[in-house]
């Protein structure tokens, strides 16, 4: 999985013909007893040709009167593509969108609202960071189809030779654990001065939050008490090694700093373990996951939730068949299929066992559970794009008065939401 944000050119990587069933409205070549094309657009990555195999074959058995063509995307660009497309006369019938974009499409008026549909398909139980930014103004958009989020990657041996014998479960201990990995040509952690992901699970786990509604306008919120306090954290922690405090997570990749094995965590999606374990095949087998901590023992920390939603186009030629496909794909079935194929957070909090087997998917569906998206306006991504966060954390970091700079940020997210 892609950590968002995620972004496809025109580029089709492949054309897979499927078979699915759907009520053929007046008009539709299944009225006149031929099948209906339905177009469904999938993510490069997303994931794999057995899934989808797996998912035609199924599909057949049991529905006969559509023929499914799911179109393969590129990541970059995807923006830029999907806008089109929901301006147009002929867009795909079923679009998988990162979840943090759905605020950003469904403002442009081109995305079918499946409120009605929420119940049958199960809306209570959705994690939380997927089913919020798919609502936008009440109204349901966006369908949760996959999360992952971050968790602690560490080094056992590390771990080991600090007497260290269980992951912390609070805040107060994970500091306490870091400082005393932190000794002997260890580095007690790797967190570079910009990883934003991160310090919005911080914010969140201490009551603040990145931005806030007022009515029918946005306000910057980093300088709240709370917010404040969220990055104090991330400070104290981020002091317990070594890492850049003007870059982010890719600069230098910090998969590649991990992999020289004298690093004891990091923060990141459990797939980077095999990441670090192909760069340096010698720590197979000496990686282990825990949630995020939180403030408490009896949950783990708030984490930013990324993943994928589904939506369906206001233009698309065949709606129910088009919800017949997110049914499916957002059922319990083929949810499970591909939370084990893939390593992914199923969509509901109640298939959380399924997973349970893989130590490192299992860290993430704990943190799952109190998973939060960015701010749920069409304007976030413009805030990502010039990303005062960064700039703020850093500024703290290098010396900057904490409430100084946060203001700053506060204001400038403000701007950017009102733009």
């Amino acid at each position: 999985m892609k950590t968002r944000p995620l972004a496809g050119s025109v580029t089709l990587a492949a054309t897979i013909a499927l078979a699915v069933t759907a009520c053929g409205g007046p008009g539709d070549p299944a009225a006149s007893g031929g099948p209906q094309k339905v177009t469904v657009w999938i993510m490069k990555d997303s994931v794999t040709d057995a899934f989808l195999t797996r998912f035609r074959t199924g599909f057949e058995a049991e529905h006969q009167d559509v023929d499914l063509d799911i179109q393969i995307q590129e990541w970059d660009g995807i923006g830029e593509k999907v806008t089109a497309a929901l301006a147009s006369k002929d867009a795909p019938d079923v679009i998988e969108v990162g979840n943090t974009q759905v605020a950003q499409y469904a403002a442009s008026g081109g995305v079918r609202d499946l409120s009605s549909r929420t119940a049958e398909l199960n809306g209570a139980d959705w994690l939380p960071g997927l089913a919020e930014p798919g609502k936008v103004d009440g109204r349901q958009y966006g369908i949760p189809w996959y999360a992952a989020n971050r968790v602690v990657i560490y080094h056992k041996d590390l771990f080991a030779r600090a007497g260290v014998t269980a992951p912390p479960k609070t805040q107060a201990e994970w500091l306490a654990v870091t400082a005393r990995l932190n000794r002997g040509g260890t580095q007690g952690i790797y967190l570079p001065g910009q990883n934003w992901y991160t310090l919005s699970g911080f914010v969140w786990e201490a009551g603040g939050d990145l931005a806030v509604r007022e009515g029918t306008t946005w306000k910057g919120a980093l300088d709240t008490p709370q917010a404040l306090a969220g990055m104090d954290f991330y400070r104290r922690l981020q002091a317990l090694g070594k890492g850049p405090k003007d870059s982010d997570e890719a600069k230098p990749p910090q998969a590649e700093v991990f992999a020289r094995g004298d690093v004891a965590q990091i923060i990141t999606v459990p797939g980077g373990a095999k990441i670090v374990e192909e760069i340096n095949p010698a720590l197979k087998g000496k990686l282990g996951f825990f949630p995020v901590p939180g403030r408490t023992a009896e949950q783990p920390g708030a984490v930013f939730t990324g993943g994928s939603d589904l939506i369906v186009p206001e233009s698309s030629g065949h709606p129910d068949a088009a919800y017949q496909v997110v049914k499916a794909l957002a059922g319990e079935k083929w949810q499970t299929d591909m939370a084990r194929t893939m390593s992914y957070v199923p969509n509901r909090t109640s298939l959380a066992h399924v997973i349970q087997g893989d130590e490192g998917t299992a860290a993430m569906a704990a943190g799952a559970a109190r998973g939060r998206a960015t701010p749920n306006s069409p304007q976030w991504a413009a805030v990502e794009a010039t990303n005062p966060i960064k700039q703020y954390m850093t500024a703290v970091l290098t010396g900057t008065d904490p409430a100084r700079a946060a203001a700053t940020a506060s204001a400038s997210i403000t701007r950017t939401l009102g733009s």
